[in-house]
């Protein structure tokens, strides 16, 4: 008969000191294998993940988004198209298109440098912290909120950093 099973030893070969370490093939456990990428591939790679290509495409989503959101919070404005010197005089369709299309424009020109500005902090700080964590997005989000709020004072600016980071801080939160 074969001799008892002895719990201490079968113990040592899972979690002691006789352990192996494991072979982690993705082909084993029925990974799809994929073959090497060409220089094509990783030259498109590079540049998507470069500094400049998040920016640029930070800048036009921060765009679109704000110009939607100017037309958005100027269809439901009572004041478009509203002259102060005639204040009973109906404005026309011509006006309030207008004056929709100037808020769009500023709006989305707005979205788009604060857009810009977060998403290149934020590479430059992941870049030279060498991490991707949610410090980042705290850092880079002090930094961006002192930035635009720096022009008005420096009581401004610190007020910025903090709002920024904490909404930073939040959103990756949320997200992660």
């Amino acid at each position: 008969p074969p001799p008892p099973l002895q719990y201490s030893l079968l113990l040592q070969h899972l979690v002691g000191e006789q352990r192996r370490p494991r072979a982690w093939d993705p082909a084993a456990f029925g990974g799809i294998p994929s073959p090497p990428k060409s220089e094509e591939q990783k030259m498109v790679e590079r540049a998507m993940e470069s500094c400049a290509f998040k920016a640029a495409l930070a800048c036009v989503g921060g765009f679109v988004l704000g110009g939607a959101f100017g037309v958005f919070t100027a269809g439901i404005d009572t004041n478009v198209g509203f002259d102060p010197k005639d204040p009973y005089r109906t404005p026309t369709a011509k006006e309030v298109l207008k004056d929709m299309g100037q808020r769009g424009i500023s709006y989305a020109k707005n979205f788009a440098i604060v857009g810009a500005m977060f998403s290149c902090t934020e590479c430059v700080v992941e870049s030279y912290r060498g991490k991707s964590d949610w410090k980042n997005s705290v850092i880079s989000g002090c930094i961006t909120g002192g930035a635009i709020g720096f022009r008005a004072g420096l009581k401004a600016g610190v007020i910025g950093c903090g709002g920024f980071a904490a909404f930073s801080a939040a959103i990756d939160y949320y997200l992660r």
